[in-house]
């Protein structure tokens, strides 16, 4: 929908809210689409109006859970949730997102009842055996689960339904060491969702290479001294299933460090003053680098010494962010190219990540990302950017951990190393994983016969 829908429809359901101020669907409405604008306090107050009349309406519920876990107030939604699960037993979303939301909050054992409890009910809902799959590690084959999904996949289910748990499948079968199997049911799983969704490929390879072009060491050398000199903002980037989430989860567990996940911030920021990147940056002066700077941290302000924001694409703008934070630090999340691939190519992301459902697009992406990479490397000061491999950091995660809290300008802490009992939510694909002691088995993870990885290390350059 466009700003100019969401408007129009606004301006209807507002008139329809004046003529029944009453009617509770009506205050879910304008309060769903003031959330769709981005107009949080006041759709909250629209959808917690519309929950005092009607107190057991789903719909909303799910609407105001929504907005508080964009606005990372988790422990807010999960009064909701269980008041819609109590006020519909029967209702398997209800079950699902409440699940969803206690494991990302490391409840893991309320979180599997309550999406076992989703999959029981709607068992053809592929969403529900997903989002199931991913709050679990399948012990053994005669997991009731697994043997439920089975059937499912014998159903014939619609296409839709069928990616979500064919994902799901291939996370159980990678689980049990059935690696092969898991490979087939990934590949089927990434078939069926590619050719649900445009991606030009062509223009995202060329703007990643023209961002480089455009922030030379000379633009700059010729743009530094401006922005805003907090020390505050410490971005996590690179490619998604690179270790990100167990750094972050690892700096966010340091008393003084906040860690915010993945937040749009910087793309709201820079929004005002950039609608065509990177070419519009080269008009920006170094008062317009100051604002955005401003803008970011008044976004993402949390009282902490530092604050983690691990939205990984940020990774094309660290020339941008230098310039706007320049005391900023980056901390860059690498791991084995073929490791990092199929880890991605097992993980359903919904169209955010659009080159990962193809091998060959897969591999082409992932180069382009790594010449970007050095590409900063080469032009940034060194002291801003720290790359952690994934590989170093389960190996040695105290002297990894360390290296990152330094770079971060801050006074070794021990909780560090106590990241799994951190409390903060995480909303990864990695939710689960973060939450287990440091594993060595996702290092040189196994591997499809050459003749159906040739794609994907073509697309890598060999």
């Amino acid at each position: 929908m466009s700003d100019a829908d969401l408007r129009a429809a606004l301006d209807a359901a507002r008139l329809e809210l004046a003529a029944n101020p009453r009617s509770a669907p009506a205050h879910a409405r304008v309060g769903y689409l003031l959330g769709r604008q981005e107009r949080f306090d006041e759709a909250l107050a629209e959808l917690r109006a519309a929950l005092a009349i009607a107190p057991a309406d789903w719909q909303t519920l799910s609407h105001l859970s929504a907005i508080l876990l964009w606005l990372d107030r988790p422990e807010e939604m999960l009064a909701p949730l269980e008041a819609a699960v109590r006020a519909n037993p029967g209702l398997a979303p209800a079950h699902q997102q409440l699940g969803s939301l206690l494991n990302g909050m490391g409840r893991s054992d309320e979180a599997r009842r309550a999406l076992e409890r989703a999959v029981t009910l709607e068992p053809r809902n592929g969403s529900a055996h997903l989002a199931c799959a991913q709050a679990k590690t399948y012990a053994g084959r005669e997991d009731a689960h697994l043997a439920l999904m089975e059937q499912m996949l014998k159903a014939g289910l619609p296409e839709a339904e069928q990616i979500g748990l064919q994902f799901a499948l291939a996370k159980a079968r990678g689980d049990l060491g059935e690696h092969d199997r898991a490979f087939q049911h990934a590949v089927s799983a990434n078939r069926m969702a590619r050719r649900r969704f445009r991606y030009d490929e062509a223009h995202t390879l060329a703007s990643l290479a023209h961002t480089a072009e455009v922030f030379t060491a000379g633009f700059l050398g010729s743009r530094a001294g401006g922005g805003n000199p907090s020390p505050a903002p410490v971005f996590v980037v690179g490619m998604p299933r690179s270790g990100s989430s167990l750094m972050e989860q690892m700096l966010a567990s340091h008393p003084g460090v906040r860690g915010m996940g993945e937040t749009r911030a910087f793309l709201k920021a820079m929004a005002p003053f950039v609608r065509g990147f990177p070419d519009d940056a080269v008009r920006l002066d170094p008062a317009a680098m100051a604002q955005i700077g401003a803008s970011y941290l008044a976004g993402t302000a949390t009282g902490a010494l530092r604050t983690t924001d691990k939205m990984l694409s940020n990774f094309v703008f660290a020339g941008l962010i230098h310039l706007a934070l320049p005391n900023a630090r980056i901390i860059h999340a690498v791991r084995d190219p073929v490791d990092t691939c199929l880890s991605c190519h097992a993980t359903h992301f919904h169209e955010a990540q659009p080159y990962a459902y193809d091998l060959g697009e897969l591999g082409r992406y992932y180069a382009a990302y790594r010449r970007l990479m050095d590409h900063w490397r080469a032009v940034l000061p060194a002291e801003v950017m720290l790359d952690v491999a994934y590989e170093d950091l389960v190996r040695d995660p105290e002297d990894q951990a360390r290296r990152m809290v330094m770079h971060c300008g801050l006074e070794w802490s021990d909780a560090c190393l106590e990241f799994v009992t951190a409390r903060r939510p995480v909303w990864t694909a990695s939710a689960s994983q973060v939450r287990r002691p440091v594993y060595t088995t996702s290092v040189g993870r196994w591997r499809p016969p050459p003749h159906l990885l040739r794609p994907l290390l073509e697309g890598l350059g060999g």
